[in-house]
């Protein structure tokens, strides 16, 4: 399909007729006439594609990168062992509708309990007492919205006088939950997110589950979409081509929707874009170590918080599924500034929108992306109210 200009694009689909509905099949189509265009192939641009196909339409997955799973990414090169790169803790895995979808894959249990450190040494049992009864005190307020009728940042919910574990907690229910400050948080969306006590690893790694659910939905690799056509037609520029749909699933960050890396025809209303600048990604990153023979002396998995002073802290994830590595985990502010810093200064200290209580989570973006699916389906007429699938129609053949 020769590459139009944008003005040429916008005007000859402006003018085009309906489109014509070729048989179904689960392939991305290439450039052309699709029945759902489907914008990004992380975790929900996967989920969405998978529920397409189940529902016997046409769609094409489109992916500005080199590699499906977006943020969710895993390399067994470095270390010689799976290492996240992305996202490593899986949310409240009984309900989790990734783990639920994947087979083959030994996904186990995290633990429970933590190890706290006072400087060089383990924390002493008053120490532990004190930090357990202010976590607990910290959980109860953040629970907490006295009936309040407008939103305000959620460090307001937190106690002040926590004393010597003030930092600490911060960090923990903070950039250590969900990548970001506790100002930087929504107090309701807090209130309203899910408990996420209960974790689960997976030994494989969470990119290598994530990438398995994506294989086989053709997922159009390197193929950014530079412009979206929306209103009474849908339709995509890419380098590749051009795609008409009778529906569109957009699944990229508030990052990218705020930048003006794609160019929306009309623009998109202000509300949407003031909402997604205020929704815009938090900073997470691992810093791993290799550290052959334990000498730390921790458990598997051990998740390891210290007594701080400031936002100057992280928390280390020890002997990643029983091996070697150790991941120092640095977020919020003070992880966004060490990235901003490159990674020498990750060295020095050393030594990852839309759901509305599973936010930040792989879980929540899967699950977002089924009901965004569900979503264009019932405007295809393919699905009923209550989420099934309408029978397709065949014609007989002579």
């Amino acid at each position: 399909m020769s590459r139009l200009s944008r003005r040429s694009f916008v005007n000859a689909l402006l003018a085009a007729g309906a489109a014509t509905v070729a048989p179904p099949i689960l392939a991305a189509q290439a450039a052309g006439e699709v029945d759902v265009i489907i914008v990004g192939a992380g975790a929900a641009g996967i989920a969405a594609a998978r529920r397409v196909a189940a529902a016997n339409k046409r769609y094409a997955l489109l992916e500005a990168s080199g590699r499906p799973g977006g943020r969710c990414a895993v390399d067994a090169k470095i270390f010689g062992v799976p290492f996240d790169l992305g996202a490593h803790w899986i949310h409240s895995p009984d309900s989790n509708q990734v783990v639920k979808t994947a087979t083959g894959f030994d996904i186990y249990p995290a633990p429970r309990a933590q190890t706290l450190r006072v400087g060089a040494r383990a924390a002493r049992d008053s120490e532990l007492e004190g930090f357990l009864a202010a976590t607990l005190r910290s959980h109860r307020a953040m629970a907490d919205l006295n009936k309040a009728k407008t939103d305000f940042p959620a460090n307001r919910l937190l106690p002040k006088d926590l004393f010597d574990w003030q930092s600490t907690v911060e960090f923990m229910l903070g950039p250590f939950a969900t990548g970001k400050e506790l100002s930087e948080i929504s107090a309701f969306d807090m209130a309203r997110a899910v408990d996420r006590e209960g974790a689960a690893f997976c030994r494989q790694g969470y990119g290598a589950l994530l990438a398995k659910l994506g294989t086989g939905f053709g997922a159009q690799l390197s193929t950014p979409v530079e412009a979206v056509l929306w209103g009474n037609k849908f339709a995509v520029d890419t380098p590749k081509g051009n795609f008409i749909g009778k529906a569109i699933i957009v699944t990229v960050s508030t990052n990218v929707l705020t930048s003006d890396k794609i160019e929306f025809i009309p623009p998109l209303p202000k509300r949407h874009l003031d909402a997604a600048s205020k929704l815009s990604l938090g900073s997470y990153d691992h810093v791993a170590l290799e550290m052959p023979g334990n000498p730390l002396g921790l458990q598997k998995d051990d998740v390891v918080f210290e007594r701080a002073d400031g936002t100057k802290t992280a928390a280390l994830l020890a002997n990643v599924s029983g091996t070697d590595l150790h991941l120092v985990e640095v977020a919020g502010s003070f992880g966004r500034d060490l990235s901003a810093q490159g990674e020498d200064a990750m060295k020095a200290f050393a030594g990852e929108a839309v759901h509305e209580t599973q936010w930040g989570t792989v879980n929540g973006a899967w699950e977002s992306g089924t009901r965004a699916a569900e979503a264009a389906l019932r405007r295809l007429g393919a699905l009923g109210e209550g989420g099934d699938d309408k029978p397709t129609k065949r014609r007989r053949r002579r």
